[in-house]
């Protein structure tokens, strides 16, 4: 999606910040003794009280309002009978559809007791995401997000899962221009163009750097090699001064 007037703005900061604001719901919720599939039943009530719709439902068909993913699964874990305990590293991505707007967020959080290395894995992860989204401008090349987060990464002896992209979002949950790599890419060749709207979401890794799927279910993503990998996710537009973040909680 491209923006072009300030409608199209008002609405995707409309979505944007319902979806922030279940992430921040379930993230307050958290607690060891829950099942993933009642921390997705909150999201999906502040989500609809809301007037959106779960985009995993409404355009994949997706077993779930939200995807909850916990330690060795990295991205779109499905909420169901999995207890929360302590120590877990869990994930809470978010994306929905309201007046014909998506946005996409997401984070990841720590189920104290946790290590001290975990704890900095989730505050580096942030850091990650924010390394890209500060080189968003118009006519800056893309290459320009995956080579910050991967300076990022390695000064800090991260590895980076290199077959989760970021994406175009707005008009539909995945659109153009498609997936924009997060880690170094020497072959990406396009720029940034006023009003384009996508996400950033770097998958941060004390040691992975795949995604890989099993026979278990056809949605469920997995560390490869198995390290404590963390996600987080804003949905942004593109404009002369810098980025505009939308998916922020209000």
């Amino acid at each position: 999606m491209t923006i072009t007037q300030e409608d199209e703005l008002i609405g995707l900061k409309e979505i944007g910040r319902i979806v922030a604001n279940a992430v921040e719901a379930m993230s307050t919720a958290l607690e060891p003794g829950m099942t993933t599939a009642e921390l997705d039943a909150i999201g999906r009530k502040v989500m609809e009280d809301d007037g959106a719709r779960p985009a995993p439902e409404l355009c994949y068909g997706f077993p779930g309002a939200t995807c909850i993913s916990v330690n060795e699964e990295i991205a779109h874990g499905i909420p169901g009978d999995r207890t929360i305990r302590k120590g877990d590293l869990v994930n809470i991505d978010v994306s929905a559809e309201k007046d014909g707007f998506f946005a996409d967020t997401g984070a990841s959080f720590a189920v104290p007791p946790v290590s001290k290395a975990v704890l900095k894995l989730c505050r580096d992860g942030k850091r990650a995401m924010w390394a890209g989204i500060r080189t968003v401008a118009t006519d800056r090349p893309l290459a320009d997000i995956g080579n910050a987060v991967g300076d990022f990464a390695r000064k800090n002896r991260y590895t980076l899962v290199k077959n989760l992209a970021s994406h175009g979002v707005g008009r539909s949950l995945h659109e153009e221009p498609g997936e924009i790599a997060t880690w170094p890419d020497r072959s990406e060749r396009r720029r940034m163009t006023e009003g384009l709207v996508f996400t950033i979401e770097p998958f941060l890794s004390m040691g992975a750097e795949w995604a890989d799927d099993t026979d278990d279910d056809p949605w469920t993503l997995f560390s490869a090699p198995r390290a404590p990998t963390v996600q987080y996710e804003h949905t942004i537009v593109t404009t002369r001064n810098g980025p505009i973040v939308v998916t922020l909680p209000g």
